[in-house]
């Protein structure tokens, strides 16, 4: 062999050693999944089988790579899907263990989803907030406890934070406001206490809000008003007391407004009939008063639910005037006197009006 063709054939082997060498996952990646992996175990669906072999980026299940830097970018499993090897199985996913700390060392790491597992349990990293390019943090449906990490705000790319149906008994930390990125937020079914923080407002960006089944305390932000994406709040089955900030009716999208299930008092305000709210849940709360006669064209209700307060008086007639309500729940008050007729009340049933004071008229009984 000439000196030429050695050096052409080192030269070319050189190229093929380093095209290799980008294709593949970096050993730290790997090592890093590979301990992540260690921490869990699957019994049914075998979703770990792929990971084998020197390259994490290809054909290792659910997880994804950047395209440039070969980086592991996404990891997404999720216990409950279409996917085939579900299909095949028959069945959902289920698995144990916790988390391993060792996912903080994927530095590139976009988006983490682990969701609906049922049984992963342990608390949540608190790592975690050293990933800056992490988007989306997907946790659902596990049971996991502990703390949301307390500097949480440092995820400044965070867009989705969903923990939700898991048991973590924490505060909502103050640093959460500081998620300027963030649109869905979900914190449902779990132990969260405390009260929610007074600049809630800071999160502009901020499109649903779903906070229910948990123990938050204190009053409604009037911040919230600030946050003029909103358009799904969510604070139902929870310990707020006070009244409502009549700023949340003049939100220019906010379609659904979940209060049930509170300690709310005080009287409604009125700006809440004529707004963009579409699905308005204020029952079982302690709201008292006569309802307002302020309903008009501008109300527009699929569901309009004030049941299990202490209302009292007659029905508002301008409730007839409203473009359309769909599902009216007035039950289990203190009104009285004549159910109006016409539309929307000649379509509902009687447990639309039941367990009030004295109530008549159809779909009741008729009045005497």
């Amino acid at each position: 062999m000439t000196m030429f063709s050695y050096i052409t054939l080192l030269a070319t082997l050189t190229i093929f050693i380093s095209t290799c060498t980008v294709r593949s996952c970096p050993p730290s990646d790997r090592a890093a999944l590979l301990a992540f992996k260690a921490a869990l175990h699957e019994p049914y669906l075998g979703i770990f089988n792929s990971w084998a072999g020197t390259d994490c980026c290809h054909n290792w299940y659910g997880v994804s790579c950047d395209m440039e830097t070969k980086r592991v970018a996404d990891i997404n499993l999720r216990g409950e899907s279409e996917d085939p090897i579900f299909q095949k199985a028959g069945r959902s996913g289920y698995m144990t263990g916790s988390i391993s700390p060792s996912i903080c060392k994927l530095k590139r790491l976009s988006s983490l989803t682990i969701a609906d597992w049922k049984g992963i349990s342990g608390p949540i990293p608190a790592c975690i907030t050293s990933l800056p390019f992490l988007r989306i943090l997907d946790l659902i449906g596990n049971r996991l406890s502990g703390q949301i990490p307390e500097d949480i705000g440092r995820l400044h790319r965070l867009t989705v934070l969903n923990i939700a149906d898991n048991l973590v008994t924490s505060r909502i930390p103050r640093s959460l406001t500081n998620l300027s990125s963030l649109m869905h937020l979900d914190l449902r079914n779990n132990r969260i206490w405390g009260s929610l923080p007074r600049d809630f407002g800071r999160l502009r960006m901020l499109s649903r809000a779903l906070l229910s089944r948990n123990y938050i305390g204190g009053t409604i932000p009037d911040s919230i008003s600030k946050i003029y994406r909103l358009a799904d709040l969510d604070l139902s089955l929870n310990r707020l007391s006070g009244e409502i900030p009549a700023s949340l009716g003049k939100m220019a999208v906010l379609a659904t407004l979940n209060l049930d299930a509170n300690n709310l008092s005080g009287k409604i305000p009125y700006s809440l009939f004529n707004s963009a709210i579409g699905n308005l849940n204020l029952s079982k709360n302690s709201f008292h008063g006569y309802l307002p006669d302020v309903f008009g064209p501008g109300s527009y209700f699929m569901v309009l639910d004030l049941s299990y307060n202490n209302f009292w008086g007659p029905i508002p007639k301008s409730l007839s005037q409203a473009s359309f309500i769909g599902h009216l729940d007035l039950s289990h008050n203190r009104l009285c006197g004549r159910i109006p007729a016409g539309p929307p009340f000649d379509h509902l049933e009687a447990s639309s009006f039941a367990y009030n004071a004295c109530l008549c008229g159809k779909p009741l009984g008729a009045c005497r």
